[in-house]
């Protein structure tokens, strides 16, 4: 068995080859999985504000398994995210997973770092690998889904809230540019969300938003946005978005960041964004059957809005930590 990067220039067959054993890794994992044109995405371009890079294992011809690791370019310059480490089910327990986690141990040290993080499935064998090799506990989240086939519309029209004071803008696809520097000022307000011990607040520099932006339409994804706004002076509150991959299958949607920063709260304007952003996806996406969310289990507000909108529990998950 060899460990090979893959070059992001020239991914040839080893990309496509990772994404399916991603694909068999996770095959019975409930929930929506990363499309393959948003992992080649991520690979070949990288992540808003962090370089990436990706290598597997191979034996012979065959793609057995491989990582993916993220690392911060503006902040959190001690760690690195371990975004994927799999190995193709039929090869499990064969030593490749520890093998790709000493590789990516040391491409973390190689580039001056601390600190590994990671996430698994609360449980599941990539938690008991994870605590086996020296991985700490770090944060708690999970994940919740709502049934759109099945939710109350007509009680979730009677929570909408109207605040006095605020308009609400909304946008599909990527934001103009004329927008982007409110959105650099929302992404801070997610700084306000828990986060592991030793992790720092995320910049959000105007390239980087506008990179951002620009994977939406490389990754071939269609985003619905909305923005709440202060009308006495037009200062941006907050906004929340929700995606959806085309080549995604099982009718699923993601909602993504929600925020409202510190200074418009208690207008409930979190209930609002999301609630108009759902009316607004139901109208215009007949065929979108479930919307996803992800939030730390500590997020008792976030939650408490999710499941008076309906959302229910699927499955918990865990951060890890490893210092190297």
């Amino acid at each position: 068995m060899q460990i090979q990067r893959i070059d992001p220039e020239r991914p040839g067959r080893l990309l496509p080859a990772l994404h399916d054993a991603f694909v068999a890794a996770y095959a019975g994992q409930p929930g929506p999985l990363w499309s393959r044109r948003r992992f080649e995405v991520d690979v070949t371009r990288g992540f808003p504000g962090a370089e990436v890079e990706a290598h597997v294992a191979v034996d012979g011809d065959e793609v057995i398994g491989g990582t993916m690791l993220a690392f911060p370019v503006h902040e959190n310059l001690h760690l690195g995210r371990l975004a994927v480490l799999v190995v193709r089910p039929e090869r499990q327990r064969a030593g490749v997973g520890s093998a790709l986690l000493a590789h990516a141990v040391e491409r973390v040290r190689a580039r001056g770092r601390r600190l590994v993080l990671s996430e698994t499935q609360a449980g599941s064998d990539g938690a008991r690998f994870a605590s086996a090799r020296g991985f700490t506990l770090s944060l708690g989240e999970a994940r919740r889904v709502l049934d759109l086939r099945a939710a109350d519309w007509d009680g979730l029209r009677r929570m909408l809230p109207e605040p006095a004071g605020y308009r609400v803008e909304r946008w599909l696809g990527p934001a103009e540019p004329g927008l982007l520097p409110d959105l650099a000022t929302l992404l801070g307000g997610m700084n306000d969300a828990p986060r592991g011990e030793g992790v720092e607040e995320s910049r959000f520099p105007l390239d980087s938003v506008r990179f951002a932006e620009e994977r939406i339409g490389l990754a071939g994804e269609t985003v619905y946005s909305v923005l709440a706004r202060r009308i006495s002076d037009g200062a941006p509150a907050g906004f929340s978005r929700i995606f959806i991959s085309p080549d995604v299958p099982g009718g699923w949607a993601a909602q993504a960041d929600t925020a409202v920063l510190a200074g418009h709260r208690g207008h409930r304007l979190g209930l609002l964004m999301k609630l108009t952003n759902l009316f607004w996806l139901r109208e215009s996406e007949p065929g979108v059957e479930r919307v996803i969310t992800w939030n730390a289990r500590s997020n008792t507000h976030m939650l408490a809005i999710n499941e008076a909108m309906g959302f229910e529990l699927l499955d918990e998950w865990n951060d890890w930590r490893l210092d190297v």
